[in-house]
């Protein structure tokens, strides 16, 4: 939950993680997920309100999100941003997930400019998003089955590090050989600007299958990590500079939970720099699922009074692939 100015300021953002309830699983029991926002969305609110030092009666609108996600949780925030917009008698909007992630790259930097070339990297989601206007967005590319950030989670599953997989290996990796395993990158030279993580994923478990019967040599689980980690970082840095070379754009930004990967930062630093772009890499806090890009998405549609209806629904999946995307002019 996230308290935020009428010009898009940060005045609070609070978070109730619920990696411990579902470390126990290795991932997200979804029937947990929605009863745990059931019990806490009331209080965190009012704790957002209090650190903001906001009361409900200055609040003038609320955003939410709807779509994509788990669909229990999402029901569970869209009833309670109805019920509070009704009873303060202020409008509210609702917001897709990715629109909020791509929004924490100017959260990050207000003056990020455009054209921009953004990578969305998480759990659920591996998408670039070209930006000629701030406000303006299209899907250029996507996965074609897991998400970089799943990768990161099975991966780590497999090498029996704990939950959540991501920065587990990350960490780990620190200590390891980047070139001790030659992983493969897939899609790497498809000609496309789509991502696929699943057979990587397979390719782990095989070379870990021989490691167990003795067809390998054994190898430390940090050059494993390292090795793991590079392949993915590799796709994911490259698929970005090249959509901002074909494109033309003069910023890139990576956002979602796999921004946050020390590995995939220092190579766009690197790349960015060579390549003469504009970076925004966004703090930990704006990278993970947080409320504030939520808000920041929404404030311009409640501008613009886009305002949302009482019977509108949440919806677990991306309807298509460009959804709620403006039409723009696509550079050939």
């Amino acid at each position: 939950m996230a308290v935020l100015s009428g010009e898009g300021k940060i005045l609070s953002d609070v978070l109730d993680s619920q990696v411990e309830v579902h470390a126990h699983f290795g991932g997200v029991v979804p029937e947990l997920a929605s009863r745990r926002h059931m019990e806490r969305l009331e209080s965190l609110t009012k704790e957002a309100l209090a650190r903001a030092g906001i009361s409900f009666s200055e609040l003038t609108g609320i955003a939410v999100t709807n779509r994509p996600g788990l669909v229990g949780s999402l029901i569970v925030g869209v009833n309670f941003a109805k019920a509070l917009a009704f009873a303060r008698k202020i409008p509210y909007v609702t917001v897709n997930h990715l629109e909020g992630h791509l929004a924490s790259a100017w959260l990050a930097n207000p003056a990020l400019p455009t054209p921009a070339m953004v990578l969305i990297a998480s759990g659920g989601h591996t998408h670039l998003a070209w930006i000629p206007n701030r406000g303006d967005y299209r899907f250029i590319g996507w996965t074609l089955d897991d998400a970089a950030g799943e990768a990161f989670d099975k991966g780590a599953k497999m090498l029996g590090l704990p939950y959540p997989g991501g920065p587990a290996i990350d960490a780990l990796a620190k200590n390891g050989n980047r070139q001790a395993v030659s992983f493969p990158r897939p899609q790497l030279h498809s000609g496309d600007l789509t991502f696929s993580f699943s057979g990587l994923k397979t390719s782990l478990l095989y070379f870990l299958k021989k490691a167990k019967k003795g067809r390998e040599t054994p190898l430390p689980v940090a050059d494993i990590a390292a090795s793991y980690q590079e392949a993915i970082v590799d796709v994911l840095a490259e698929k970005l500079c090249r959509a901002a070379r074909q494109y033309e754009v003069q910023a890139i930004s990576v956002v979602g939970g796999v921004a946050a990967n020390t590995r995939l930062r220092g190579k766009l630093k690197e790349q960015a720099s060579a390549l003469g772009l504009d970076l925004t890499l966004p703090p930990g806090s704006l990278c993970t699922d947080n409320a504030a890009m939520i808000a920041a998405a929404g404030l311009p549609k409640l501008k613009r009074r886009e305002f949302a209806s009482w019977d509108e629904d949440a919806i677990s999946t991306l309807q298509c692939k460009s959804e709620f995307f403006t039409n723009v002019a696509v550079p050939t």
